[in-house]
């Protein structure tokens, strides 16, 4: 059970409040969307995508034998609380229900959804990359099957770059001595990015990239843990020295003041996953005269560059589904069509995973007005994503990323060196992680 509350925080609603569809595709359910044949069966689902809908009717009226009924049961751990409880309640859980790739190990470790490959998915394996698969899978079985991702790129103001003749950056020393360069030609008052101590997953991708493998499952109770490495420990050096020298900015991010000093010419750049472009002409403040562009993210060695992720979602099938075979065909085949990923990224900004449609030549040659009609795509996103080789997220991220949160303030505010941050943190989790019953080596 404290694997399971591990999840979304501690589980404090009770089944009652539950607001999504019952367990089994129950008649009684209470879908949002139209059910085309009545006589289908019917398969719950639980997803939160923005403009989601027309996808699941475009499910529904290209499928005779199986009817989506799809809620909203809320975001992220708003979702995730309401899941958990259904699970320890033993009914109440959708048959599909989307999950963050960060969460995916969390629900394979308390045996909340199936086994995916033996109900089938391997068929569709070979329509997405190494890393994507890897991500929702274990011992080399699949979970869940994956959706959208979030390559890295390091999105930047042009305009800003050209005006103080700034090379874009390949290298993170570049990186550093841009950030130098525009801060000296505005007197401070323009810095390059942004180190949020809430950053969690930024930082995680930015140490994988510099190597750092975290966690390594070994059967259900054991767990490498490494967390203070030599990798992390040069990222979040390099890191320290540009906050020490007032270069980046450290506030939160995601916050309506971060969100506006991102296009308000506060920030530069940001390296950020390829759904950001998707929400930065929608936040407020913005710079009239912007130009935005898209290229790689840096590398500490050009020659063996190393593709990074932020961010993700899947589908997975709930051990409380009555008809387990059907519900693996609703994950497999919501987002098995073009038609239903040209909804996916028109109408909700995501960046598909499925290599039918990444690979088209519809998304690699697409044309973004923001960017200046730059294909940033085929310029960046493509190959981040297909390069990307996947990453070992813990059975208890969440808890894994708070500790991370408070070691990154206690660095940005001068209270830690990251040698004895890093320390904290990795003790923390090791501590937590012997708590919950694992066996945990380094």
């Amino acid at each position: 059970m404290k694997k399971l509350l591990a999840v979304g925080g501690v589980v404090a609603l009770a089944v009652a409040a539950l607001t999504g569809c019952s367990a089994g595709g129950s008649a009684a359910a209470s879908c949002q969307n139209k059910i085309v044949e009545s006589d289908a069966k019917q398969v719950t689902m639980w997803a939160w995508y923005p403009n989601f809908e027309p996808v699941v009717d475009l499910f529904n009226k290209t499928h005779k034998d199986v009817q989506i009924c799809w809620t909203n049961a809320g975001a992220g751990n708003d979702e995730y609380t309401k899941f958990s409880t259904a699970i320890q309640a033993g009914s109440g859980a959708p048959d599909v229900v989307m999950l963050e790739t960060e969460v995916v190990p969390s629900y394979i470790a308390d045996g909340s959804i199936v086994n995916l490959s033996k109900l089938g998915a391997d068929k569709v394996k070979d329509n997405y990359s190494e890393g994507a698969w890897s991500d929702e899978s274990l011992d080399g079985d699949a979970y869940a099957i994956p959706v959208d991702g979030g390559p890295v790129g390091l999105l930047y103001r042009k305009d800003l770059f050209d005006k103080y003749g700034i090379a874009v950056p390949t290298t993170w020393d570049e990186y550093a001595a841009a950030a130098q360069k525009i801060f000296d030609a505005t007197g401070g008052k323009t810095k390059l990015t942004d180190f949020p101590g809430n950053g969690r997953a930024f930082q995680t991708a930015l140490f994988a990239q510099a190597g750092n493998k975290p966690f390594e499952l070994t059967g259900k109770q054991g767990i490498k843990v490494d967390l203070n490495d030599e990798a992390s420990t040069k990222v979040l050096g390099y890191w320290d020295d540009l906050v020490k020298k007032k270069l980046v900015g450290t506030e939160d991010s995601s916050t309506t003041d971060y969100n506006t000093h991102l296009v308000n010419g506060t920030y530069a750049s940001a390296i950020a996953a390829a759904w950001l472009p998707g929400y930065l002409q929608g936040f407020t403040g913005a710079d009239k005269n912007a130009k935005w562009a898209v290229a790689p993210v840096p590398q500490w060695d050009t020659a063996n560059p190393v593709q990074i992720n932020i961010g993700g979602s899947a589908f997975a099938v709930s051990k409380q589904a009555q008809d387990q075979k059907a519900a693996a065909t609703v994950a497999q085949e919501i987002f098995g069509t073009e038609e239903a990923w040209k909804l996916g990224i028109e109408k909700a900004a995501l960046f598909p995973l499925w290599k039918p449609i990444l690979e088209s030549s519809y998304f690699t040659d697409k044309e973004y007005d923001f960017f200046g009609g730059q294909q940033i795509n085929k310029d960046v996103f493509l190959t981040a994503a297909t390069d990307y080789k996947g990453f070992q997220f813990s059975p208890f991220q969440n808890l894994a990323y708070d500790k991370l949160t408070v070691a990154i303030n206690a660095i940005n505010k001068g209270k830690a060196t990251p040698e004895e941050a890093l320390k904290t943190y990795q003790d923390a989790v090791t501590s937590y992680a012997k708590q919950q019953g694992y066996t945990v080596t380094k």
